[in-house]
C-alpha cells in the first residue's frame, strides 16, 4: 500500500523568473531566431506569459548575462552570438569543481588529441614539421620507461592544436590545460606507471611527416597510454 509520503508529488521549486527564462529560451528555439533578430519586449513578454514586467526584465537580464542577447539603441534586445568559452572560463576553476567533473574534463582532452588527426594532416605545413622537430630536440629520450613531463607535453601538444587551425579548439585547449595539470598532480588518478614500447613525440612527428591520419590516431593513443592507465582500474 502506498504511504502518504509516497503519494506526494515533487514540489516545483523553480522561481517564476526561472520559468520565464526557460520559456524565453524555448521561444528563441521555436521561432528559429538568429543573430540580429529582435526578441519580444518586456511588456510583450509580461502580457504573453501573464507575469509582471519586473519578472520579464529579470529573465531578459539573465539571457543578457549569458551573452545570448544584447541591447541595441532604437532596436531593443537582439540575439547575439554568445562567447561560449568566455562564459565557461569563469567557472573552469579546478579548485571549485568536483572530482567527477575534473576527471571528465581530463578525459575530454585525451579524446580531443586522439581525434585531431585528420585536421592535422589536412592543414600541416613543412614549416610546422620543422618547428615540431625543434621542440623535440630539447626533450629527453622517452622511448623507454616513459614518465609524463607536463612542460614538454604543453609545448608539443600546444603546437598540435595550433596546427589544426581551429581557433575554437585552440581556445578550448587553453581552458583545459589548468584542469589537466591540476588533475595530474592532485592525486585523483592512480600513480604514473612505466610504459615500454612507447610512441614518443619524435615518433608522432615522424608519422605526421610520413604517415597517415589512421597511423597517427593509433600512435597518439599509445602516446597517451600513461594517462589512460591512470584513469582505468
Amino acid at each position: 500500500m502506498e504511504s502518504i509520503a509516497e503519494s506526494f508529488q515533487p514540489v516545483d521549486t523553480s522561481s517564476l523568473v526561472d520559468k520565464v527564462e526557460a520559456n524565453l529560451v524555448q521561444l528563441l528555439r521555436d521561432r528559429k531566431l538568429k543573430v540580429g533578430d529582435i526578441i519580444p519586449t518586456e511588456l510583450d513578454l509580461s502580457k504573453t506569459l501573464g507575469v509582471s514586467r519586473t519578472v520579464a526584465r529579470e529573465a531578459i537580464l539573465r539571457l543578457r548575462m549569458m551573452g545570448l542577447i544584447e541591447t541595441k539603441k532604437k532596436k531593443g534586445s537582439v540575439i547575439t552570438s554568445p562567447d561560449i568559452f568566455g562564459i565557461m572560463s569563469k567557472s573552469m576553476n579546478p579548485h571549485i569543481l568536483d572530482q567527477d567533473t575534473l576527471k571528465g574534463i581530463f578525459e575530454i582532452r585525451l579524446a580531443l588529441e586522439i581525434g585531431m588527426a585528420d585536421f592535422l594532416f589536412q592543414r600541416i605545413k613543412p614549416e610546422d614539421i620543422e618547428e615540431l622537430k625543434e621542440i623535440i630536440k630539447n626533450e629527453p629520450d622517452t622511448s623507454q620507461d616513459y614518465i609524463f613531463h607536463i612542460d614538454h607535453e604543453i609545448v608539443f601538444h600546444g603546437k598540435l592544436y595550433e596546427i589544426t587551425g581551429n581557433e575554437t579548439l585552440k581556445t578550448f585547449q587553453k581552458m583545459l590545460l589548468p584542469v589537466f595539470d591540476y588533475v595530474h598532480n592532485s592525486g585523483l588518478l592512480k600513480k604514473q606507471t612505466q610504459i615500454h614500447k612507447f610512441v614518443s613525440h619524435k615518433g608522432l612527428v615522424d608519422i605526421l611527416e610520413n604517415g597517415s591520419p589512421e597511423l597517427f590516431r593509433n600512435a597518439m593513443r599509445n602516446h597517451l597510454e600513461n594517462h589512460f592507465a591512470r584513469l582505468f582500474e
